[in-house]
């Protein structure tokens, strides 16, 4: 059984996932940031890879791609970084990100690399479906990743249900049909989730996008098996004097 999948056998409800892009504050904030993730409660990491042309993404996250890119962040870069991450990291660890710098790096080689450094799973949301199961699926499947993907209020019930027979891990539930950091109407919010609850999926199903407090958690995860939050994270740590204690305290008032 995956790492991901061990979550959420264990924790049923209210599973928190923290959303922090590579390299961001500084180039080697990356594994710091992860511990203090880790150290305070959270459930699964999701690290983003930044990119300078990412298609969902607002413009908090857009702007720490930018800083972390400035920085000198790049795959090599993050993978040497990550190399001994399970050392000291037990979490599950996903890498978010855009098929483009995936492809230049050698997707085979990409897989292999995360499969060597302990990841345990991909969000690439500009992944066609097509390609995936007839050229990219068996090589992620091959290297022991999970692989998810996401679904809006727009997609349609078969195509939830495709999407969801596609993937491992979790199912990523978009909140709406808008960029990352938008605020949404959770009440809106909850009846697509107890919608997506009643197509009986096999997969557990966390949602994202303008998931931002304490508050919007709960409402989020009363209608799923938790939330990712990214945003709002990103804010709190953007020019923090001490990054890794307003992390810490962050999600501390998240789960507390």
């Amino acid at each position: 059984m995956s790492r991901i999948k061990t979550v959420f056998e264990h924790k049923k409800a209210g599973v928190l996932n923290v959303y922090v892009t590579a390299g961001f504050p500084s180039l080697d904030s990356t594994l710091p940031l992860m511990q203090a993730i880790q150290d305070s409660g959270a459930d699964i990491i999701e690290l983003g890879m930044p990119y300078s042309d990412p298609l969902a993404d607002g413009p908090v996250i857009q702007s720490s791609s930018l800083v972390a890119l400035q920085n000198g962040m790049t795959l090599e870069t993050l993978f040497a970084q990550l190399k001994d991450m399970r050392k000291s990291i037990r979490i599950p660890v996903i890498l978010m990100g855009y098929l483009n710098p995936v492809l230049q790096y050698g997707f085979e080689k990409f897989c292999r690399s995360a499969a060597e450094a302990g990841v345990d799973g991909l969000i690439l949301p500009d992944l066609p479906e097509f390609e995936y199961e007839h050229e990219y699926g068996p090589v992620i499947q091959r290297n022991g990743l999970d692989c998810i993907f996401l679904v809006t209020p727009e997609t349609s019930e078969a195509r939830v249900k495709r999407l969801d027979s596609m993937s491992s891990g979790f199912l990523y539930a978009v909140s709406s049909s808008s960029i990352t950091g938008s605020d949404k109407n959770m009440d809106t919010v909850g009846a697509y989730l107890e919608r997506l609850k009643d197509y009986g999926l096999r997969n557990p199903i966390l949602v994202g996008f303008g998931i931002r407090d304490k508050a919007s958690f709960k409402q989020a995860a009363a209608h799923a098996n938790g939330a990712i939050i990214g945003t709002a994270f990103i804010q709190a740590i953007d020019k923090a004097k001490d990054p890794l204690a307003t992390a810490k305290t962050f999600i501390q008032d998240i789960i507390a």
